[in-house]
C-alpha cells in the first residue's frame, strides 16, 4: 500500500458518514478493516481531533457525530 492510499483510508475513516445496513443500522466502512493496526489507530486518534473541531466551531458545541446520533434518535422517536 503506497503512503497515498493510507492517506486516503485514513481520511475515508475519518468521517461521521457510515453506511446504513438495510434494516437501518451502522454499518462500518470497510476501508477501517483495509488499515493495519497503526493506520487504525492514527484514524482514531485524526477522527477525534476533527469531531474536537467540529465541536469547537458549532454554536451549539456538537461534532457531526452528536448531530447524526441526535437526528437518528429524533427519527425513532417520531
Amino acid at each position: 500500500m503506497t503512503a497515498d492510499d493510507r492517506d486516503a483510508l485514513i481520511e475515508a475513516v475519518t468521517s461521521a458518514w457510515r453506511p446504513l445496513g438495510s434494516e437501518g443500522s451502522v454499518r462500518p466502512l470497510s476501508s477501517w478493516y483495509d488499515l493495519d493496526a497503526s493506520g487504525r489507530l492514527e484514524a482514531f486518534e485524526a477522527a477525534v481531533e476533527l469531531r474536537r473541531l467540529e465541536a469547537a466551531a458549532d454554536p451549539e458545541g456538537l461534532s457531526t457525530t452528536a448531530r447524526a446520533v441526535l437526528a437518528r434518535i429524533a427519527r425513532e422517536n417520531d
